[in-house]
């Protein structure tokens, strides 16, 4: 979508640009990098009301699942405990069916295949070599080993080979400006916790979640607005309710 607008697409990281912020990265042409900012691995979490729901305090929640997650619980039966019989492995799709509803595996599986693909396609636009962006949608799907691996500029030009640019001082501390301005309107600093929220102001919010800025076309923002409850649903039991009333664009 943002190609639609350019030709040649350039994406500034300030700080961090992970998950869908490191597919946004991998898609331009080049990559500005400050010396704090860093990429992250691409391995998509499921979210759906199938999920499985644990306790967390009084409240009860759905959790999400990750895709590299599911893949090593299988890799450890297989290559750590060395399970290779067709009935124990069996039994342990099993177990995992118990907790994760098969529809949901099903997903895992579907939206594993898709980053890849994307991944794949939004590469050509920086790398030509086949067997390069073969290394790095494996680091950044699977290798890197964990979803919160952080990958720091040196490693993402040296080691990954992705097109990245070292700001000068100058491009810095206007990079530097401009971030913490939108880090004050987004309140990026704040951690939003839906239970304080349901505590306090009656529950009701209003979320600014992405900004779109030119200097010809102003600002448009995205933004959430909704309530918060929390209901009892049994002794010692509570759940927490959302109902969100507005979200979409608003101009100013």
């Amino acid at each position: 979508m943002l190609r639609m607008y350019c030709d040649e697409l350039q994406v500034v990281i300030p700080h961090k640009a992970h998950s869908a912020g490191t597919l946004i990265s991998i898609g331009a042409n080049t990559i500005i990098m400050t010396k704090q900012a860093t990429l992250g691995p691409i391995d998509p979490s499921i979210n759906t009301p199938l999920n499985p729901i644990v306790q967390d305090g009084p409240l009860m929640r759905s959790i999400p699942v990750s895709v590299e997650a599911i893949k090593g619980y299988l890799a450890f039966a297989k290559e750590e405990l060395n399970i290779k019989e067709d009935k124990a492995l069996a039994d342990i799709m099993v177990k995992l069916s118990d907790k994760v509803h098969p529809l949901v595996l099903g997903q895992v599986y579907r939206a594993r295949a898709q980053i890849k693909m994307l991944a794949e396609k939004l590469l050509t636009n920086q790398i030509s070599d086949g067997k390069k962006i073969k290394k790095i949608i494996d680091f950044l799907c699977s290798d890197s080993g964990s979803h919160d691996y952080t990958i720091n500029r040196r490693e993402a030009k040296d080691s990954l080979g992705l097109n990245i640019i070292k700001p000068d001082k100058e491009l810095y501390e206007i990079i530097n400006r401009v971030y913490t301005d939108f880090s004050q309107e987004l309140k990026i600093g704040s951690p939003l916790d839906l239970r304080d929220l349901a505590k306090h102001t009656n529950g009701a919010y209003s979320i600014k979640r992405c900004l779109l800025e030119s200097i010809e076309g102003g600002s448009d923002y995205f933004v959430t607005e909704g309530k918060v409850v929390i209901q009892n649903v049994g002794p010692g039991n509570a759940q927490l309710r959302e109902e969100r009333i507005y979200e979409g664009w608003k101009h100013e």
